[in-house]
């Protein structure tokens, strides 16, 4: 048995056909919003000042990076892992290793940080 479904949006403003999804952020925190093409067009001429004003930020996942050179590759992590355990330093077999026993494995072995 085959089966047709069929989505009818509802102008989330008016209650009344919607023609579109609208997707906007504010405060960190994404949005959508299915309107009519007159309710839309509200929208965007509301907000048209405001993104005219505006700075772009860069696309992607919407995540800041965090800051260039601190992270550690899996190979240094696991060689920082085994000497942190067999100088008694407690470190846990996942996770991050804590920057004051990076600290340590650096100074004692003269190897260096990627940190910059």
């Amino acid at each position: 048995m085959a089966q047709k479904i069929e989505v009818h949006l509802e102008d989330d403003l008016d209650g009344g056909p919607a023609d579109t999804t609208v997707s906007f952020a504010l405060e960190g925190r994404g949005y959508e919003i299915d309107l009519s093409i007159a309710n839309a067009e509200k929208l965007r001429e509301a907000l048209r000042p405001f993104v005219a004003a505006a700075r772009k930020v860069p696309s992607g996942n919407g995540r800041r990076k965090r800051g260039a050179g601190t992270s550690t590759s899996s190979g240094e992590t696991a060689a920082i892992r085994a000497w942190a355990k067999k100088h008694g330093h407690q470190v846990s077999d996942r996770g991050r290793i804590h920057q004051s026993i990076k600290d340590a494995y650096y100074a004692a072995t003269g190897a260096a940080s990627n940190q910059s």
